[in-house]
């Protein structure tokens, strides 16, 4: 048996191929993924481990609990503290290490690096053992920096250059004295790295006279654990803690690998997808391969083969196909791995350098999930073909679907896609957390349920085609019947291409809706011109909010300025803004009481006031930073939404028990409404700064708009996998269909059908066929999309749900365009069949 299971793989070579392909490329989607994250991770590690290279023992602020209702505040290292870890026995040397955002524009202003990615350092002295000079000298002074090489090459910056950089205040002209090599993961990932002097990073960060860390160095023959012992036993344990260097490049190793194992995640979910369409045309090829071969596996039967032995050589053929659809799914998981990482250099992404990984894992994964895969598909046909009885089967009578087998497996469709309608329709009634996972139980339950029903369903929505079909004449007709001859394997080829069509319509449903919630939400909340925040999220300089209102146009401003406090023993923030300005400014929706904020009145959103049990009226107490007290008055309640929630209060009450109070963003309304000329005088009035952004609404909208559309744009590159095993799956199923026909074919030919036709026929079943796919993947999408905003407009009052009409048609097209393609070989094929030998085949 193992022989003819063998001999029979050969035999069908060209039939497999499809086969193979369809397994191979969810292969190697899966198998490109683990050598992606697994280099990425590695990469990333080694560069975080050599940045750890000069610690060995990092001395860092003890964070402070809260006390009653004071607010825990942080320790400074100070000078002091530096000295004393230096002059610790088994210490080499210590520095002293400070930083922060720094946003530095290119040549033609914009933001280099990315947000977060833009820090800031000292350099520490005139050679600092972290950093190595590639070019140029340490800087000095306030006017001098030092540059990572990467930014610079990135920039066109050279030593000698000015350039202009922000930290959180004007914008500064220092001058490029020196260029430097670093192994900093955020200059790793694309961001860049700026150092000043320690002096004046000390001041420009805040931090005059103290540091963020203290980084120590072990003298010749000390460990990092005596070292660390040490420190401890020489500096206060209430102010300080330390940790080894080892530890830190241990938890940074492990924060990398938590952050890419997301990204693994949700690569191999896309890959299992391509895997699931890729079963259907497995299985699909085996049941046809079998039911090609009834007549030898029943002679097999009579000449004394078991059931069990019949069902194994179709195993076996299995086993051979996945394992070579494994092995090249490995080497071609190897070139979209190093392909994904090329792609993230042309998109901006930094990756370090470093070999491509491909570890035992992945080889292993690779080869089981493409046997396993294959197997699993072929079983249920190999079961099948042994039931077949050798008598019947040779004597070419086919065992057609009885009508018991029908009936059972439209009721099981049927029960499957009504539990998951209910269990759906059930979760869009829950919160959104609650939700999630009856949700996803529902719509798993739904896509079985309808893929086991898609051969009832085949026969009245092929059937509407009718009336267009009817225009091609016996082409179109004679697709029709051959669409739903064999309802199975038409549902099976169909499903493959609706799973897709499915995810992909969901996703657009939901993207498109959220993105009109959010401007809707935006125009509704929002009545200021511009929103001014920093490009990395961090706090604004008061200074900002001063330049603004002074600014010709502007007619009123408020900064939003968040500061934590203690409310009924637990710790909370508040909102300080400009009590006289803010109602002017947003459009929030009152539940009750006036917007009236000023002195010791304050406004709360419902969530806030519902959890406390307040309402308009209620006075509570509220414990500042500074531990000072005051009773405030709940003068309103309003309904919180994404952008605007919490406790209000002006900032004349708030500023008091603040130290170094800062903004989160300032709100501009002018008297000429947003335009670019109005912009333009904005950010001329501070200064062109690159770290500060102003934005009008429509800014505001556009930006999470690009988001939605760049999320959207990777998810549809993701799933052209799965759309592409569907087209292969077309191709395979019609050629062997084809190949089945070869006599119909040959008969049609011979009694006056030309060569034109017989490809017009194949062309148009192949296209009847994906249509059918579409519709219904188009059809679960929106459903989809609907019960998912259903589940989002629980937190999001906002919500409404869009329709992409657009798209919707252009997913229809190109399922149609799917259809088309699939058949340009097979009918081809068709049509170059020789007449007299197609009448002749068996």
């Amino acid at each position: 048996m193992f022989r003819t299971a063998l001999r029979n793989v050969l035999a069908h070579k060209a039939r497999l191929l499809m086969t193979v392909l369809a397994v191979m490329l969810g292969v190697a989607f899966v198998s490109g993924t683990l050598v992606f994250t697994n280099t990425i991770s590695e990469a990333f590690q080694k560069s975080s481990a050599k940045g750890f290279g000069q610690v060995d023992v990092a001395v860092t602020a003890e964070s402070q609990d809260d006390e009653g209702d004071r607010i825990g505040k942080t320790p400074e290292l100070t000078q002091a503290l530096l000295d004393r870890s230096a002059k610790v026995p088994g210490a080499g040397s210590a520095i002293g290490v400070v930083g922060g955002f720094t946003a530095i524009a290119d040549k033609d202003g914009k933001l280099v690096g990315g947000g977060f990615q833009s820090q800031g350092g000292n350099y520490w002295g005139d050679k600092d053992p972290r950093y190595t000079l590639k070019e140029g000298t340490a800087p000095r002074g306030p006017g001098q920096i030092a540059l990572d090489s990467e930014t610079a090459r990135r920039a066109g910056y050279e030593v000698g250059d000015t350039v202009r950089l922000s930290i959180d205040g004007p914008v500064l002209s220092p001058e490029i004295t020196g260029i430097f090599t670093t192994d900093d993961g955020n200059v790793a990932a694309g961001g860049s790295l700026t150092l000043f002097d320690t002096a004046t990073a000390q001041q420009l960060f805040g931090k005059t006279g103290t540091y963020d860390e203290i980084d120590v160095k072990a003298a010749a023959g000390t460990s990092q654990t005596a070292l660390k012992a040490a420190l401890d036993k020489a500096l206060p344990k209430d102010l300080v803690e330390t940790t080894t260097g080892k530890q830190l490049a241990d938890d940074q190793a492990e924060a990398i690998s938590a952050s890419t194992s997301g990204l693994r995640q949700g690569l191999l979910v896309f890959a299992g997808i391509a895997l699931f369409v890729g079963t259907f045309i497995i299985a699909n090829t085996f049941t046809m391969l079998v039911a090609q071969r009834t007549k030898e596996l029943a002679l097999l039967r009579a000449v004394g083969a078991s059931r069990r032995q019949v069902t194994r050589s179709v195993l076996i053929e299995a086993f051979v196909v996945g394992t070579v659809a494994g092995l090249t799914g490995l080497v071609a998981g190897v070139g979209i791995g190093a392909g994904m990482r090329s792609l993230m250099g042309s998109l901006g992404a930094t990756v370090p350098d470093g070999p491509l990984v491909v570890s035992p894992g992945t080889v292993a994964t690779a080869l089981v999930v493409g046997v396993v895969i294959t197997m699993l598909a072929a079983w249920l046909p190999g079961r099948r073909a042994a039931k077949i009885a050798p008598v019947a089967a040779m004597s070419s009578v086919h065992a057609t679907a009885s009508t018991k087998s029908l009936v059972l497996r439209n009721t099981i469709g049927a029960l499957l896609s009504g539990a998951g309608v209910a269990v759906v329709l059930a979760a869009t009634t829950m919160s959104g957390s609650d939700g999630q996972a009856p949700m996803g139980l529902g719509a798993a339950l739904l896509v079985i349920g309808v893929f086991v029903l898609t051969p009832l369903l085949s026969r009245p929505l092929i059937a509407a085609a009718s009336p267009v079909l009817r225009i091609f004449g016996v082409s179109g007709k004679l697709a029709r019947q051959n669409s739903v001859r064999n309802p199975r394997r038409t549902a099976a080829t169909a499903s493959a291409l609706m799973v897709g069509l499915t995810l992909i319509t969901g996703m657009t449903v939901m993207a498109g809706s959220l993105q009109k919630s959010i401007d809707k939400m935006a125009s509704t909340a929002i009545k200021a011109d511009y929103v001014v925040s920093m490009a990395n999220g961090n706090e604004l300089s008061p200074d900002v909010e001063k330049k603004l209102s002074a600014t010709d146009g502007v007619a009123l401003t408020s900064p939003l300025r968040n500061a934590p406090a203690r409310i009924d023993g637990q710790t909370e923030y508040v909102t300080g803004v400009t009590g006289s300005a803010i109602r002017e400014l947003t459009d929030l929706t009152l539940d009750g009481g006036s917007f009236a904020v000023g002195g010791t009145k304050v406004v709360v959103d419902d969530d806030t006031a519902t959890s406390h049990g307040w309402k308009a009226g209620s006075d509570f107490t509220v414990a500042y930073e500074d531990g000072e007290k005051q009773r405030l008055t709940v003068a309103g309640v309003y309904q919180g939404n994404e952008m605007i929630r919490g406790i209000i209060l002006d900032n004349t009450a708030l500023a008091p028990h603040q130290d170094d109070p800062t903004d989160m963003q300032v709100m501009v309304k002018t008297s000429g409404g947003a335009s670019e000329a109005t912009k333009d005088r904005l950010e001329k009035a501070l200064g062109a700064n690159p770290a500060i952004k102003v934005q009008s609404k429509q800014d505001l909208s556009d930006e999470i708009a690009q988001m939605f559309t760049l999320m959207l744009n990777m998810l549809y590159g993701l799933l052209a996998m799965a759309v592409i095993v569907a087209v292969l799956g077309v191709i395979n199923t019609l050629a062997m269909s084809v190949f089945e026909r070869s006599q119909e074919i040959g008969m049609l030919r011979a009694i006056g059908l030309d060569r034109r036709a017989v490809k017009r026929m194949v062309r148009l079943e192949s296209l009847v066929i994906a249509l059918f796919g579409g519709v219904l993947g188009i059809g679960l999408g929106v459903f989809f999309g609907w019960a998912a905003g259903e589940l989002i407009g629980t937190s999001m009052p906002t919500y409404e749900l869009v329709l992409p009409w657009a798209r919707m048609a252009a997913f229809l097209a190109l399922a149609a365009a799917v259809g088309v393609l699939a058949a340009l070989w097979p009918a081809r094929r068709a049509a170059g069949l020789n007449v007299l030998a197609a009448i002749k085949s068996e």
